[in-house]
């Protein structure tokens, strides 16, 4: 392949109640509500996206909340692990403040020299804090409840649990452009770009794993970076050609998307660094509204009327936040 992600984009899972999630991946996690907005393909559901400051490819995490959803099964052809990049010395703080707000967690050392705090989210969706002995520069959001010391700076990287391990990394090196890194028992890491957090995915192979199902608590798809269209464009036909079964490429309004599924049954999509979450509100509003793309806009009325309320926690407001 030609073309090579930098990183990951974002991952997308579902959700339950979206006022519990918001008030969760806001209050407890730290994360900027970047964009209130529904599923582009069923109105009647949120897709709220978190991240930082900015919403910047690499920092984002999305969630379709449907609230009464039924649970799914974590397993074998899904992203089972979401891990967040967090400064070394934070994982003690962490641990402290996820315990306050009653949340297990299990400590580990990986072989990688990484500090790992494993949890799940209310929905029982997996979820990491790591802190990576190469650091992490990117600025965090900062708020009274997660000071910026200790915040999340991205996405580290997601484990894709597979039954098979060959044709899964074939396409990661050959067909998105990543390297192979190391093995460590049944996990093998791969980077892209430099390999710093943001850009790394862990496959890992159990062969008697059930299927997973795609249900509330687990992850729907993974995104990597494409810095434009005209890359995406290539990348698609590209694809196409090897004999995947690729998506036509479609408006997500902050970005573009193509999708398809690796061997081993993980949803991969490819998505656009452009335009980005300030096509449509200011920087300090992010996510304070609700925002609709053109072609549902006519429609704002009864979509606004189908969806659950949301409260906003105050540390989505930069004014109110305490931000440095």
């Amino acid at each position: 392949m030609s073309i090579s992600t930098t990183g990951l984009h974002h991952v997308t899972a579902i959700g339950g109640n979206p006022q519990r999630n918001a008030d969760f991946y806001l209050r407890t996690l730290g994360l900027r509500l970047v964009k209130t907005t529904v599923n582009f393909d069923d109105t009647g559901t949120y897709h709220l996206y978190y991240g930082d400051a900015e919403g910047r490819p690499g920092t984002l995490m999305t969630f379709f909340p449907w609230d009464g959803v039924e649970d799914g099964r974590r397993g074998a052809g899904q992203a089972t692990t979401t891990a967040f990049s967090v400064p070394a010395n934070s994982i003690g703080w962490w641990q402290q403040h996820l315990a306050a707000a009653g949340v297990p967690t299990s400590r580990i050392t990986t072989s990688d020299e990484e500090d790992r705090l494993s949890f799940r989210d209310p929905d029982g969706l997996g979820i990491a804090l790591v802190a990576h002995p190469q650091g992490d520069p990117r600025d965090p959001w900062d708020t009274a409840l997660v000071p910026g010391e200790h915040a999340i700076r991205g996405l580290h990287s997601v484990t894709m649990t597979v039954a098979r391990e060959a044709d899964t990394a074939e396409t990661l090196v050959d067909d998105l452009g990543l390297r192979f890194l190391h093995q460590d028992g049944n996990r093998s890491r791969f980077a892209a770009g430099d390999g710093g957090p943001g850009a790394l995915v862990d496959v890992r192979v159990e062969p008697d794993a059930p299927r997973g199902v795609v249900a509330g608590g687990t992850v729907h798809h993974v995104a990597w970076r494409v810095p434009d269209d005209t890359t995406q464009q290539d990348w698609h036909d590209e694809l196409e050609d090897k004999g995947y079964d690729v998506t036509s490429i479609l408006d997500r309004q902050y970005f573009r998307s193509i999708y398809f599924r690796e061997p081993g049954g993980v949803l991969q999509e490819i998505a656009t660094d452009e335009p980005g979450f300030g096509v449509d509100e200011p920087l300090l509003e992010l996510g304070r509204a609700l925002k609709l793309p053109p072609w549902l806009e006519p429609d704002r009325e009864q979509i606004r009327a189908a969806l659950p309320a949301l409260e906003l926690p105050a540390e989505n407001n930069p004014e109110l936040a305490g931000n440095r």
